[in-house]
């Protein structure tokens, strides 16, 4: 049962005090609806439902805050990654218009959260800035901003220059009225609404089979079960399917660093550049004493790659680059951290009913680098759906739907071939040819025989070894000296440097080894 889906330590974690701790589930128990998963998309969901007076349990693998949600940067916006002129020629200007309207319903939902249920998370409604690299295409700026304005964001507007201090964009476009808040700090506020609303949170206690249905049910790995009229699996991507959503979307590292700058220095803005992978950048204040702010944390990310794929120190290096050339002030860097992202083919997350699954059984997933909105809005409509309402957006959001798009069949073919060159792993030797090349600290894939073993050597010399064979759908993983973790390059299941199980598809460890 994982603590943290990774070694490094976001800014988050240390910036507010730790979310509450709960119990394992250890009997048998029923409600209305079950939750699996604690992160935003989840907490929101058992947040709506039980306002309406549903009995809701929420189940946890981990602690709280220990999943992705734990590892964002906490951008709240309609500016959306894949752009509008994309979503324009994949869904139509309705489709666009409703992205933007159920991305900025996320906002004002968690603007409308935080003031009712009075959560002191540093929300604040701030402008966005989307620019070009020094070598960027002025046109791109033009499409975006006509695609924007057919979506209904009509307050977007073309600027020479952003109108911010301590760092100058150059042409870009603004959008109004986006956020940003604290991701711990506003979950404590979800987990307390939830508890006094008479919602029951379980932590520690990994889902091992769901079951739709008029019985539906989940079942936890210590054999105790929860048995309800309605079942949401929201796990960042979805462990209770086995093929169907896992090539539909495709998993990707993306790393953020927290560097210390002067207070005030940089304007408290949302920023984004137009490149693929793109940097996004936003400020959080750090308190200091006497009920003061001491300096501001500038949180810089980008350079994702594939999971499993990529070298993560590279990725590091060339973000901390980024950031001290575009911002001189940086005084240290203080964090760093990286997270998980689900990219879809078609550039939508998905929220709904499970694809070729009982109908009360529903999944969030899809992110697409927004998290937060999309966790929210995914809330939004699980949470109607359940309640028996019709919503506007459930159709966009379907994870069933198919897109026959050149662009996203194109995206779709990419995606899946590049899967299908990893099994070629499964031929070749491995990352060193004997135990001993392993240094203390590090991981590394060998051959026996027919099979590879994933090797780890802990600080202390001792050897651990476990399957290199991914549970999932039998890809071999790769060392990820970042995280200490074995990432599979396939569909993104994470394993920490023992093999235990941090983040799906797979729903189970790697496998052990017999070293007799």
């Amino acid at each position: 049962m994982k603590e943290t889906s990774a070694s490094t330590q976001p800014s988050w974690l240390h910036t507010a005090p730790s979310l509450a701790e709960f119990p394992a589930l250890t009997e048998n128990i029923t409600a209305d609806v079950v939750v699996v998963g604690a992160g935003i998309a989840g907490l929101t969901t058992a947040y709506l439902l039980a306002r309406e007076g549903r009995n809701v349990v929420v189940l946890e693998s981990g602690k709280l805050g220990s999943g992705e949600t734990g590892r964002t940067t906490a951008h709240l916006s309609n500016a959306l990654d894949d752009r509008y002129t994309t979503l324009e020629e994949l869904f139509g200007e309705s489709g666009a218009r409703i992205a933007a309207q159920s991305h900025g319903g996320a906002i004002d939902l968690i603007n409308d959260i935080v003031r009712e249920e009075h959560i002191a998370c540093d929300f604040a409604r701030v402008n966005g800035y989307l620019f070009l690299p020094k070598d960027g295409d002025r046109q791109e700026l033009d499409e975006e901003l006509e695609a924007a304005h057919h979506a209904g964001l009509t307050g977007v507007r073309r600027l020479s220059n952003s109108p911010t201090k301590g760092f100058q964009t150059g042409e870009c476009l603004e959008f109004p009225n986006q956020g940003q808040f604290h991701i711990i700090k506003y979950l404590h506020g979800l987990v307390d609404a939830i508890t006094r609303l008479g919602g029951r949170i379980f932590t520690h206690s990994h889902v091992s089979e769901v079951k739709g249905g008029k019985s539906a049910s989940v079942t936890t790995a210590s054999g105790a079960k929860v048995t309800a009229k309605a079942v949401l699996v929201a796990t960042n991507t979805p462990v209770n399917d086995r093929v169907v959503m896992h090539t539909k979307q495709h998993p990707y590292r993306t790393y953020a660093i927290a560097a210390r700058i002067p207070h005030g220095s940089v304007t408290k803005a949302l920023y984004w550049d137009t490149p693929d992978p793109y940097h996004y950048i936003r400020l959080e204040e750090v308190p200091g004493e006497p009920d003061g702010v001491s300096y501001d944390l500038l949180l810089v990310g980008g350079e994702d790659h594939k999971t499993g794929q990529g070298v993560p120190e590279e990725s590091f290096r060339c973000l901390e680059e980024w950031a001290r050339e575009h911002f001189p002030m940086i005084e240290s860097i203080d964090y760093r951290w990286s997270g998980q992202v689900m990219e879809p083919s078609d550039s939508l997350g998905y929220a709904g009913r499970n694809p070729l699954d009982d109908e009360n059984v529903y999944i969030i997933t899809g992110d697409s680098g927004h998290g937060m909105t999309h966790g929210t809005l995914g809330a939004m409509i699980v949470a109607d759906l359940i309640q028996g309402r019709q919503t506007p957006w459930e159709e966009l959001y379907d994870p069933g739907r198919v897109t026959f798009r050149p662009t996203a069949l194109k995206e779709f073919i990419v995606e899946n071939v590049n899967v299908a060159a990893e099994y070629t792993d499964l031929l070749t030797g491995g990352d060193v040819s004997q135990e001993e090349e392993i240094k203390p600290g590090s991981g590394a894939v060998l051959r026996r025989g027919l099979t590879k073993v994933a090797v780890y050597r802990d600080p202390q010399g001792q050897t651990h070894t476990c399957s290199a064979i991914c549970p999932h759908l039998g890809c071999v993983v790769h060392w990820n000296g970042v995280e200490s973790s074995w990432d599979c390059p396939c569909h993104g299941s994470r394993f920490d440097a023992y093999g235990h199980l941090l983040n799906g598809p797979s729903n189970q460890d790697l496998a052990a080894v017999d070293e007799s």
